[in-house]
């Protein structure tokens, strides 16, 4: 069937296209980093997917019966109704994003001195764990290491990794299992991990949790790679490794296809009253936790849009597409390509960059020099390690550059223009400058950090 988006566009907005010159006036002016950059001076923005999605006509009219009463509003209820039903998890506790969600339960669970263990941690994660005073270890199964190889489940948590650190001396406070796994290529988890990570945390007493914030394109491709799923639907998939779990932090930005909002669910009562109190003194009551009663009915209607099998189809299709054209262009990508996003092998297309000059930061910059599209690098950059001088000391596993996609923002032609300015640069890569590091905090620096490119 051929590709074509499961919806039609019923209100429109310009896209800015500035010159060369223009943009790279403004990314001078933003230090060479792409989050300091203005709205009006991008073409295309792939930064995120978090928050970028287009609402639904059904999203917009729900919005109109938001219930903005302090305490008890009947937009919770129904919000609550759609959350229980998901997931099956008695206290539901909303929030303004996931790394609120995060910051309540993470302080409520973990110690300082103990580790907090996933198959990978993604940036807000890991700082929120950082914060506790624990320590975030992440435990990618082996085939995540080959970027290409087609295994179907590279977001899978490495099992006897885990084990050992539960069997180990060091403390661990909570696992953490990201679906799908951001930080690791956008690849899914599969559902016997899920089950056989479980099981090790019930024996060891840890508590388990889901990183959730991509549920239903998690389940999505469980369905069509995961023998024994196939003819299941999104829900009933997204249900059984809700079951799993003890709680699940979820940012709903994503797979509930709203602007803003999350949530904390639990079974525990004790840490569900635990983590309500602090959403009392830091978020809001417990029945808005910092949303508007408009925003609690846009997320309820956008849980039910999201396991649509249509849709999720057809977003699959799309980030398919983009790739099957990026790697017609000469550049590599992490393999397979799954839905929220495409990762770029900055660091194959760009060898002539050590990545003490970031080649992930350099193609990324590069990309809105040459195109005005914004994405953000997912290497040295972001997970590199430095000394005390700023110099670089342990670079990232990977040079990675990652295209995320709006949920029903871009068309076929849109992701086709990224292709086509891809393959401009890759026709020459080695005009592409490193870049170093002149400002940056000690914690997130990719979100503030000011860079400058190394000359020649």
């Amino acid at each position: 069937m051929p590709l074509m988006e499961p919806y039609r566009i019923k209100v429109v907005e310009p896209i800015p296209i500035l010159t060369r010159a223009e943009r790279e006036a403004a990314m001078a002016r933003a230090g060479y980093n792409p989050f300091n950059l203005r709205a009006e001076e991008i073409t295309i923005d792939l930064l995120s997917d978090s928050g970028t999605g287009a609402l639904s006509a059904a999203q917009q009219s729900a919005g109109m019966l938001g219930d903005e009463s302090y305490a008890g509003a009947r937009s919770f209820f129904r919000f609550r109704e759609v959350v229980e039903d998901l997931t099956g998890y008695p206290s539901i506790l909303p929030v303004h994003q996931g790394r609120a969600a995060e910051r309540i339960l993470f302080g409520a669970v973990l110690k300082p001195g103990q580790v907090s263990l996933s198959n990978t941690h993604f940036d807000t994660t890991r700082a929120n764990v950082v914060l506790s005073g624990a320590t975030a270890v992440d435990l990618p199964c082996a085939e995540a290491a080959d970027l290409e190889t087609p295994a179907p489940f590279k977001g899978d948590i490495d099992l006897g990794a885990l084990a050992a650190h539960l069997d180990g001396d060091t403390p661990v406070g909570q696992v953490v299992m990201t679906i799908t796994n951001n930080g690791g290529g956008g690849q899914p988890v599969s559902m016997a991990n899920i089950a056989a990570a479980a099981e090790l945390c019930r024996a060891a007493g840890v508590p388990f949790f889901l990183d959730a914030a991509r549920f239903a394109e998690n389940a999505w491709l469980v369905i069509q790679r995961e023998p024994g799923w196939a003819g299941k639907t999104p829900r009933e998939v997204a249900r059984a490794a809700f079951d799993l779990a003890d709680g699940a932090v979820a940012s709903l930005k994503k797979d509930a296809i709203a602007h803003m909002g999350g949530f904390i669910a639990l079974r525990d009562p004790d840490l569900a009253a635990q983590c309500e109190l602090v959403l009392i003194a830091t978020e809001g009551f417990r029945t808005y936790g910092g949303l508007s009663g408009r925003d609690l009915e846009m997320l309820a209607q956008g849980m039910r849009e999201v396991v649509e099998p249509e849709y999720l189809a057809a977003r699959e299709a799309a980030t398919r597409h983009l790739g099957e054209c990026v790697k017609a262009a000469g550049v590599s990508i992490v393999e397979p390509a799954g839905l929220h996003a495409l990762y770029l092998n900055a660091g194959k297309l760009l060898p002539h960059l050590e990545p003490k000059h970031f080649p992930g930061h350099a193609l990324a910059t590069e990309l809105y020099l040459a195109g005005g599209i914004r994405c953000a690098e997912l290497g040295s950059l972001y997970l590199g390690e430095e000394d005390a001088d700023g110099n670089l000391v342990t670079p990232a596993p990977h040079e990675l550059v990652r295209l995320a996609i709006p949920r029903r923002v871009y068309t076929q032609s849109h992701l086709e223009y990224v292709a086509e300015v891809l393959a401009e640069i890759a026709k020459d890569p080695g005009s592409v400058p490193g870049y170093r590091v002149v400002e940056a905090p000690p914690l997130l620096r990719h979100f503030n950090c000011v860079v400058e490119p190394v000359k020649p």
